[in-house]
């Protein structure tokens, strides 16, 4: 019943807290750029005014436009799911792999660069144009970085992985510092962030995710948002679990060490919105074709994080 509960609880944390992360990056930029800003809550009265309204669908929308929402939003959920938040052990956790979470969110991109396209405007295209360009560079980033990982726990168990960096004594490791590094530059770009795109403008020229997301309305364009506060999330929630899974409770008996558990990855979260606000505001959205060069210094720090873990390891 415990496992069951607790399980229930991991479900519910990624959709309940990722728009109040977001409102926590909104109004910590708002601050620091001398605005007052929306309410910490403002998210989530966005979403439940999105669902009330009424889906408008363009004539030649085919069943792939209306279905896409649904997808992306479930495929993203399970993978923000199987991440250990604040215990390991539980019923998902057990099956949670870094390949398959790479496989999930894949398949949620995929699916959203097909919506984009489906409709035929030239914005729809051009925003799935980006994001296969995004994502022909960060992806590999990120499986270099599970490579690099998985050399060091001999396993690609998210579980796993977690229990091993928080009870062994790794070290100082290069090759972790620069895995890290690289999975937080392709956790700004799967998210569309500062400065890879601003999520706050709608400019023709250098939007990426909005491209894709401009003829959805109603609870379909609540779907899609919904989803990518979720994936910000989740991607907290991946660099925590791997990298800093201090705090994590490992035994799901005990009631204090739940509490912990919990504690510590609000504390997480918090400190996540907070740095991601101070890191937008200090710098400015790069050129389109300038990107190439930012992901692939991800993919180069991936590559060399595996090869330094490799070549110490024969040492």
């Amino acid at each position: 019943m415990r496992s069951a509960l607790l399980e229930l609880l991991q479900l519910a944390l990624p959709v309940g807290l990722a728009p109040l992360l977001s409102g926590l990056v909104r109004k910590l930029k708002a601050r620091l750029n001398g605005r007052i800003g929306p309410g910490l809550l403002q998210p989530y009265r966005d979403l439940s005014r999105l669902l009330r309204k009424e889906v408008v669908l363009a004539p030649n929308a085919s069943w792939l436009f209306r279905t896409s929402p649904y997808l992306i939003f479930a495929a993203i959920w399970l993978a923000a799911a199987i991440v250990p938040t604040f215990a390991t052990g539980l019923l998902l956790s057990r099956t949670a792999d870094l390949i398959a979470l790479v496989a999930l969110l894949g398949t949620a991109r995929f699916a959203l660069a097909l919506a984009g396209m489906d409709v035929g405007t030239g914005f729809g295209g051009i925003g799935a144009s980006r994001e296969m360009m995004i994502a022909s560079l960060a992806e590999p980033a990120m499986l270099m970085v599970t490579f690099t990982v998985a050399l060091v726990v001999r396993s690609t168990s998210l579980q796993h992985i977690a229990e091993y960096l928080l009870t062994h004594d790794v070290g100082i490791r290069i090759s972790l510092l620069l895995g890290v590094l690289s999975l937080l530059i392709v956790a700004i770009a799967e998210n569309a962030r500062i400065p890879v795109d601003n999520p706050a403008t709608h400019l023709e020229l250098t939007m990426v995710h909005e491209a894709m997301v401009l003829e959805y309305s109603g609870r379909h364009l609540a779907l899609i948002e919904g989803a990518a506060m979720v994936k910000l999330l989740l991607y907290v929630s991946l660099v925590a679990a791997i990298f800093f899974p201090w705090g994590l409770a490992t035994d799901i008996d005990d009631a204090r060490a739940l509490a912990v558990g919990l504690g510590s990855y609000v504390l997480k979260l918090a400190l996540a919105g907070v740095a991601l606000a101070f890191l937008e505001t200090s710098i400015a959205k790069m050129r389109v074709f300038r990107l190439a060069e930012l992901l692939g210094g991800a993919l180069l720090l991936g590559l060399l994080a595996a090869i330094f873990l490799y070549v110490s390891q024969e040492l």
